[in-house]
């Protein structure tokens, strides 16, 4: 009898053994599903910071390109401005000359009606 008992027992072991590694497979697939579930989770706010940071970028793009065209066409009023300013330059420059030239000529009428 004694044989049949070790035997019982021997067979019953690896029953307990089955039943034990079950469990822990039971719990370390449990912690997997979590792990998981949170890997997911963090994706998807990844997902949603990497969108905004998108339309963060597109805005400022678009910015951009509005200050681009605002500064093309501010430099294009400054050059517009320079060129007047130049004109305006010149025909000043023509009429300090013309006076120049008539006061010259109207000293050199008077010096020469004061001399005779």
């Amino acid at each position: 009898m004694a044989p049949s008992i070790a035997i019982t027992s021997a067979a019953a072991a690896p029953q307990q053994r089955k039943g034990g590694d079950e469990a822990a497979l039971r719990r370390r697939n449990e912690e997997l599903e979590r792990e998981l579930k949170k890997s997911l989770e963090r994706e998807e706010r990844m997902k949603e910071e990497l969108m905004r940071a998108w339309e963060r970028l597109s805005v400022a793009e678009e910015a951009e390109e509005r200050l681009c065209c605002q500064l093309g066409e501010l430099e294009a009023e400054a050059v517009s401005q320079a060129r007047e300013y130049r004109a305006r330059i010149m025909e000043l420059m023509e009429q300090l000359s013309g006076a120049e030239k008539l006061l010259r000529s109207a000293t050199s009428s008077f010096s020469s009606t004061m001399s005779q």
